[in-house]
């Protein structure tokens, strides 16, 4: 199991606690420092059966100054902004074999459990 984390995010937090107490050790990325690639990213959304737009975090700053909401982009373009600006990118995810799920709230990870 992987968990996507930001350790200065509160939900990133409890979802890795919420884990831990389940007795999961998961490989942590801190994917702000260490962003995932593009095929990676492209996995994810798979397992998550989303698109990069539904993943993108619209409330960052960059994604106003890039101009995103104006910009029609490709789904290649956008998970390419992504992995340039990983902020942009939803958290936690945790990864678990060909599932996925946000961690927002964190009783989403119960399914995984």
């Amino acid at each position: 199991m992987k968990i996507y984390h930001n350790p200065r995010c509160s939900k990133s937090r409890q979802s890795l606690a919420l884990l831990q107490e389940a007795g999961v050790e998961p490989e942590v990325i801190e994917y702000l420092t260490d962003p995932p690639t593009a095929e990676e990213l492209t996995q994810i959304l798979d397992s998550l059966q989303m698109e990069p737009t539904d993943l993108m975090r619209t409330g960052e700053a960059v994604y106003q100054e890039l101009g995103l909401r104006e910009k029609q982009l490709s789904r290649q373009e956008v998970i390419e902004t992504m992995i340039q600006h990983p902020v942009l990118i939803q958290r936690p995810i945790v990864v678990n074999g060909d599932q996925a799920v946000i961690g927002r709230p964190p009783e989403n990870l119960k399914s995984l459990l």
